[in-house]
């Protein structure tokens, strides 16, 4: 009953066999009280208990699913979700679409400036590029210096829309590292969208790449969608 909640439960409970501990566990509980048992210190012990274990879970789901610099989803949990949302796109009817972003040149600001001032750039593009999607939509940091954008219930127009606007928001200010550093920044991004450019996430995932590629042989700091090719 519990499955996909975040909130600390305390099951309570008239039984007192020992099968009470497993069952309550497998509904989601992170700890159980008999009623005929309960004292006020019990209930105080209890909710400690199941606050604390919660925030320890809590801190064990993001380290297993959260790129540790920029704080996106990570490539695993990208492949988890991408597979629901093919799943939801074919059941339901609605588009999804997929954005690959790739950050230009930036094995040129590692080996100017340092892997420091590089993290530093991956973590503001990556705030930048979050602040332009919805909140059910993803951001995902795919690998190195690549993003890509879950976009749910989204056509091609559409995805070809937020990243033209992703690519702006990046280009339009400077990178502050450091307090003497301002690094011009741009990237380039490729759209595809199912079912028009694909018929499954792994093609979609593919297609996204062959345009972010156009996108980059064409000049970077530009958005090109898999139709265009």
């Amino acid at each position: 009953m519990a499955r996909g909640c975040r909130t600390p439960i305390v099951f309570l409970t008239a039984e007192t066999a020992e099968r009470v501990d497993i069952a309550a566990m497998n509904a989601g509980a992170l700890d159980y009280l008999v009623k005929g048992e309960i004292t006020p210190r019990m209930i105080e012990r209890s909710l400690r208990y199941a606050l604390k274990l919660g925030e320890t879970l809590e801190a064990l789901r993001r380290l297993a699913t959260r790129d540790q610099l920029t704080g996106l989803l990570n490539r695993r949990e990208f492949e988890r979700i991408l597979t629901e949302e093919e799943e939801r796109s074919r059941r339901f009817g609605h588009p999804l679409s997929l954005v690959m972003m790739d950050i230009d040149h930036f094995k040129r600001v590692n080996d100017t400036h340092g892997h420091p001032a590089g993290d530093v750039v991956l973590r503001e593009v990556a705030r930048r590029v979050a602040d332009q999607v919805r909140t059910v939509d993803r951001v995902v940091r795919f690998g190195g210096e690549e993003l890509v954008l879950i976009l749910v219930q989204t056509d091609r127009v559409g995805a070809l829309d937020v990243a033209r606007r992703a690519c702006a928001v990046v280009e339009r200010d400077p990178v502050l590292v450091g307090d003497t550093i301002a690094l011009n920044v741009t990237v380039s991004a490729g759209v595809a969208a199912m079912p028009v450019d694909a018929s499954s996430g792994l093609t979609l995932l593919n297609a996204a790449d062959k345009a972010l590629y156009a996108a980059k042989s064409r000049g970077r700091n530009r958005a090109v969608a898999f139709n265009e090719l």
